[in-house]
């Protein structure tokens, strides 16, 4: 493909998705048919022969391309005919299945409230998991897919509509009404925390104190009545030593 055709056939492929398919990259588009400039480049550049596409290869396209087939403005783009843009309408008859993906930090809130929009106003679900998993991607590397019964959502009064062939919108859905994987376990911390007997001990030296959990522990018992039957000798050695002196002071020798 030679340098001079590339703008030209780069906006050729602008033209398929901003004017007839978004939703085959997974885009929705506002009711005026603007899109943001970055989530455009994130879905083209999922395409094989286009990830080297920049906002400066859409800016040459208005540039150098006669009759340019885009607009844009600060951060958002559109094409100039619509006519042939997808219309959203109510979802007569939604696939059983249908897919979307939330934040990895969200999934414990989401599977215990439900599914809520993330970034766009309504929940943007797919009927290809594969679609939905590039969605994801793009917000999170880690996203969670997930799997919504429809018929199951739509008996809980959730109301579909079809943006496309293979994207579908919602404003909710129930927690009981998809499936995902379930919460990773926690690990289980390993550090031991002091006890407040061997706090007390620290901060006061020379004093002695009984740690309950130890006298649970037969060996451990066994040397604290060792200690408590020497202790029992030193006080009682000590008392023979106090009676001597008593004596002596009371009959001094002659």
């Amino acid at each position: 493909m030679g340098k001079q055709k590339a703008p030209e056939q780069f906006a050729k492929f602008l033209s398929y998705i901003l004017e007839r398919k978004p939703d085959e990259f997974g885009l929705v588009l506002e009711p005026d048919g603007y899109v943001k400039i970055k989530e455009l480049l994130k879905a083209i550049s999922e395409e094989e022969g286009w990830k080297h596409i920049r906002r400066a290869n859409i800016e040459e396209v208005l540039i150098s391309v006669p009759n340019s087939p885009i607009e844009m403005d600060d951060s958002r783009i559109r094409a100039k005919h619509r006519e042939n843009l997808p219309k959203i309408a109510v979802a007569i008859a939604p696939p059983k299945l249908l897919y979307t993906c939330v934040r990895k930090k969200a999934q414990a809130f989401v599977l215990d409230k439900g599914i809520f929009p993330q970034g766009y106003p309504k929940i943007i679900l797919s009927s290809s998991q594969q679609l939905a998993e590039k969605m994801g991607k793009r917000a999170d590397a880690d996203a969670i897919l997930l799997t919504v019964q429809t018929q199951k959502a739509a008996d809980k009064g959730v109301l579909f509509q079809q943006a496309g062939e293979s994207l579908f919108l919602a404003d909710f859905i129930p927690a009981d009404c998809f499936t995902g994987p379930p919460l990773p376990k926690e690990k289980a911390e390993t550090k031991k925390q002091g006890s407040p007997e061997k706090e007390n001990a620290k901060k006061s030296p020379g004093s002695f104190f009984i740690d309950l959990k130890d006298l649970t522990d037969g060996d451990a018992y066994k040397k604290q009545t060792v200690w408590e039957r020497k202790k029992r000798e030193i006080t009682k050695e000590k008392d023979k030593k106090r009676q001597r002196k008593q004596k002596q002071k009371m009959w001094p020798e002659s």
